[in-house]
């Protein structure tokens, strides 16, 4: 563990605050681009896919196999790798409404709903009675409340990637945040549609990120004295799993949803190209 505790702290901060920016950005555009909206969510894919499987694993077999022997490092290295898919599974499979689940797609029409509803730029609720808005309040927190409980493994996962290597934690941190502006958005849009109010919705999409810092601090007063080679390789294993899960559970079905033609795979490329890079670099 090599790292400076206060760089990965903030690596680990940054990425939990793009959540934010996802709010900030939906809010302040009058209709939001789906275009680039799917290219940015296929870009952190090909990042997160690659990151995973070119440097996180690899990483993961050589610490665990320089503590207990090549052979059984590699084995123990996989099985980490998809005890991290089995926990992202759990995580989603505790949260029974998919509308309450940050993971399911949110819908393109949705968006464009929302865009509408901005272009109105007046009091009204746009229709809704106050139950509809109390019932899409109550959605958002419970969609806000999921987010931060799928953030608190990112942030271990930021943190400790970067004490162990901080290079590697620049690229997982770049590819969590990439990967937390939708889920800004998805709170933003519900919290504006619930309280035509900018402020909440961006306050709770800010929020809901912060949970990242939570768990670095986590990893970092309780379990860092239990920290050793292995268990760094063991938990680099499983956020390598954490993260090609949620590439293919949640980046690509949304890019899917709202790009058209070849474009959310044009981002996946460029997205593995440019990590390819940028590790040959560091």
């Amino acid at each position: 563990m090599q790292g400076s505790v206060l760089i990965a702290l903030l690596l680990t901060l940054l990425a939990g605050l793009a959540t934010g920016l996802g709010g900030l950005g939906v809010l302040l555009s009058r209709k939001p681009s789906l275009r680039l909206l799917a290219f940015g969510l296929g870009f952190s894919a090909g990042v997160m896919v690659f990151v995973s499987l070119a440097e996180l694993v690899p990483e993961a077999r050589e610490l665990i196999g320089g503590a207990v022997g090549e052979g059984r490092g590699d084995w123990i290295a996989y099985a980490c790798f998809f005890g991290g898919i089995l926990l992202s599974r759990l995580l989603d499979a505790a949260i029974p409404e998919p509308a309450e689940n940050p993971h399911e797609v949110v819908s393109a029409a949705d968006l464009e709903l929302f865009a509408l509803e901005m272009e109105r730029d007046a009091q009204a609720t746009g229709g809704l009675n106050d139950g509809q808005r109390r019932s899409l309040a109550r959605v958002g927190l419970l969609t806000a409340l999921a987010i931060a409980i799928h953030n608190v493994p990112e942030g271990m996962a930021t943190f400790v990637s970067a004490m162990a290597d901080p290079s590697l934690g620049v690229s997982v941190a770049v590819a969590v945040a990439i990967h937390n502006i939708p889920e800004g958005i998805s709170v933003a849009v519900l919290f504006f549609f619930a309280t035509r109010s900018r402020a909440k919705a961006f306050a709770y999409s800010l929020a809901s990120g912060l949970a990242e810092p939570v768990g670095a601090l986590l990893v970092y007063l309780v379990l860092m004295p239990f920290i050793d080679d292995a268990v760094v390789g063991g938990m680099l294993a499983a956020v390598a799993g954490i993260m090609v899960f949620i590439s293919f559970d949640e980046l690509l079905p949304m890019a899917r949803e709202y790009g058209k033609g070849h474009l959310e795979i044009t981002g996946v490329v460029l997205g593995m190209a440019v990590m390819a890079v940028s590790l040959s670099l560091l």
